[in-house]
């Protein structure tokens, strides 16, 4: 290989591994917070074992991904051989591990659906529109994807607050085709009509229904991030090889 294209070479396997330390830095941040925001999550890990799971998981492959990115750094500027060649075998575990998790998902997906369904029925139950962030998200869900609850608007009836006082309702549910516009995206709204103007669709169905619609996209990402990490491992074994050995017979032996 000509010293340009190791100098190339060098530069690619650098930007990448930059890259790939600062995604390992979100996914770690990501990880963290769920697990010591104890005001936004507590409630729902304390009932969903997956979540905290993932959490864990999250926190585990950030930090495999941070450690992969700095020796990766280091390894393309001083051509250290020992650590591009630690780069594609954790590169390497990193695939198979993705892998592995994409089957476990798509063979637990029915586990996977009761405890989402866990987790949003507890975000449902304690619902106050405080801001936290769990109701944030639901709240964006509800309004994004034009549905109430999760199987339907009656989970709502479970709520402390709409259970105690019948004519409020969520306000990220309104349908805006009944109710019209100006309407809050968050918190508890209310209503004195006895038909509530809310969408009748439950998110589970609207998110199964997303996914399929967009199971091209994902499996593309899906692609597209494996084909980067085989970009990068083909990267590190050029550069590797590239790099002349040391010759140790040339050691002097006492």
């Amino acid at each position: 290989m000509g010293k340009g294209c190791i100098t190339a070479t060098k530069c690619f396997l650098f930007m990448f591994n930059l890259f790939f330390f600062i995604f390992g830095a979100l996914f770690l941040g990501v990880g963290l917070w769920v697990i010591l925001d104890n005001q936004n999550f507590n409630t729902v890990l304390e009932d969903s074992t997956m979540l905290k799971v993932g959490a864990y998981i999250l926190i585990g492959i950030g930090s495999v991904c941070m450690l992969t990115g700095f020796l990766g750094c280091i390894g393309a500027i001083f051509e250290v051989r020992c650590l591009l060649g630690l780069v594609f075998a954790c590169l390497l575990l990193i695939l198979i591990a993705q892998v592995t998790a994409g089957v476990l998902i798509y063979f637990r997906r029915d586990v996977l659906k009761n405890e989402m369904s866990i987790i949003v029925n507890k975000i449902l139950v304690n619902y106050t529109g405080n801001n936290k962030t769990s109701e944030q998200a639901l709240d964006y869900i509800q309004r994004t994807m034009k549905c109430c609850g999760w199987t339907g608007p009656s989970n709502w009836t479970e709520n402390v607050a709409i259970n105690s006082s019948q004519i409020q309702y969520p306000c990220s549910c309104t349908n805006e085709s009944i109710y019209g516009t100006g309407i809050k995206e968050a918190g508890l709204c209310k209503t004195f009509s006895p038909q509530l103007p809310v969408f009748t669709k439950g998110c589970v169905y609207s998110l199964e229904d997303w996914l399929i619609g967009n199971c091209g996209v994902i499996l593309g990402v899906c692609v597209g991030i494996a084909v980067i990490e085989l970009l990068g491992m083909i990267l590190s074994m050029c550069l590797c090889k590239s790099v002349q050995q040391e010759d140790y017979t040339k050691v002097p032996k006492y």
